[in-house]
């Protein structure tokens, strides 16, 4: 697949996922949206699936940020500050590239995310590599699959 965009993953092909869409022609970001319906317990990590996954050149990367109004208004922070989802991602053997946002609930009480509603939003960026780089390995899994070390 060339280009850069978004498709459904295979476990959402018929729940009536939307793909991500900026908003405006300003907008940087594409709007991510719950799959499902998700509660997110006080004080917790908890994983919201999105439906959806990305494909981009191989040279490029989806940074997955939180709206600021989930964290301004409703107290949710991203688990792991900026998602980071790489090119090889995509159709990965165990979860085909889904794209799975994980929040932090700073909050006392649960708060309830809503299928639909919009949780994230992916701005596609390049990177840049050193002259000697010498990166030959191959993702055979989904998230925390380049390993510990």
């Amino acid at each position: 697949m060339t280009g850069r965009g978004f498709e459904v993953v295979t476990a959402y092909q018929h729940k009536q996922i939307t793909l991500p869409v900026r908003k405006t022609s300003g907008s940087a970001g594409y709007d991510l949206a719950a799959a499902e319906t998700v509660t997110l317990q006080p004080h917790a990590v908890t994983v919201v699936p999105t439906g959806v996954k990305a494909y981009m050149e191989s040279d490029e990367y989806l940074s997955i940020f939180i709206r600021s109004s989930l964290a301004f208004k409703k107290g949710l922070m991203l688990a792991n500050s900026t998602g980071i989802v790489d090119s090889d991602y995509y159709n990965n053997p165990d979860n085909e590239g889904h794209i799975m946002i994980a929040y932090y609930n700073t909050n006392d009480t649960p708060y309830t995310i809503e299928k639909g509603e919009r949780i994230g939003q992916g701005i596609f960026m390049k990177y840049l590599t050193v002259a000697n780089d010498t990166a030959e390995g191959i993702r055979t899994g989904g998230i925390g699959s380049t390993g510990t070390k």
